[in-house]
């Protein structure tokens, strides 16, 4: 995720982008470790991990929400650098 703010315009303004759609860790943080020569990262039922992490770290990673780029390309032109998440993990840690 980043938050652009378009130049000369009120913190209002703001634009976050993110590579749709925004997925659970438990979709790509395997594919992150495999594409870095990590071994795959450890499971940890939700009781367990709201006790260590809290509810809000629980939620960020299991509760996969989307977001839209629509406007940032409209506004702003922007594009994203690759099409899809595992093209640019592939690309960035090849």
């Amino acid at each position: 995720m980043l938050l652009v703010r378009k130049p000369h315009t009120p913190a209002q303004s703001l634009l976050e982008l993110d590579d749709p759609p925004q997925l659970p860790a438990s979709d790509w943080l395997p594919y992150l470790a495999e594409c870095a020569g990590a071994k795959p990262p450890l499971r940890v039922p939700v009781w367990l991990a709201r006790r260590l992490a809290g509810d809000q770290a629980v939620v960020m990673m299991t509760e996969g929400r989307g977001f839209s780029n629509a406007k940032a390309k409209r506004e702003l032109g922007w594009e994203l650098q690759y099409p899809s998440w595992r093209q640019g993990f592939k690309a960035e840690l090849a």
